[in-house]
């Protein structure tokens, strides 16, 4: 015979809100991922953050692992007669490390030695700020668009943008609890 399935209230670390998930136990949600959609709440910016479900002395929290802006959202930022920058790497956190994926547009067409510099400043800026942070830092500062701003008045010094976010920020591996 099957358990009943009830909802238990999972509390998302970042979001500091409460999503109600469906299961037979408490103890069978610990490493289950959820996705969520942050549209509505980051005012139209169309992405989306994955979070798994740990368990802390009898409370459910879901930790954010993964944040990621939806494809049909960046092919409509892109214009006419510009540049897109895209890079990936591999960057040192404090308690983790963290695969990056920055997504710059330049306002016009620019050589590739600029478009080189904006990159290598990317990485130089990122892996500084970075290794001072913990993962809840770093994830909040995306996600409220902090980081992305800094980001963007560092490299307008390079190169004035368009558009300056990172694409994809998410966890590869924990190197401290």
């Amino acid at each position: 015979m099957t358990e009943k399935k009830r909802f238990f209230d999972v509390k998302l670390e970042i979001l500091n809100s409460v999503v109600p998930l469906l299961a037979s136990s408490q103890d069978s949600l610990v490493g289950r991922v959820v996705k969520l959609d942050l549209t509505k709440i980051l005012k139209g910016k169309n992405c989306e953050a994955k979070f798994i479900i740990k368990k802390y002395d009898n409370e459910i929290i879901g930790e954010i692992f993964s944040f990621m802006i939806y494809p049909s959202y960046i092919r409509r930022l892109i214009g006419h007669n510009v540049r897109i920058v895209e890079d990936s790497f591999s960057v040192n956190a404090k308690d983790v490390s963290l695969r990056v994926k920055p997504f710059l547009i330049t306002r016009k067409k620019v050589h590739r030695s600029v478009a080189k510099a904006l990159r290598k400043e990317t990485r130089d800026f990122l892996g500084k700020m970075f290794l001072e942070k913990t993962r809840d830092k770093i994830f909040q500062g995306v996600i409220t668009g902090i980081l992305q701003r800094q980001l963007s008045k560092r490299l307008k010094k390079i190169y004035p943008l368009a558009v300056c976010e990172l694409r994809v920020l998410k966890v590869e591996k924990i190197t401290k609890s």
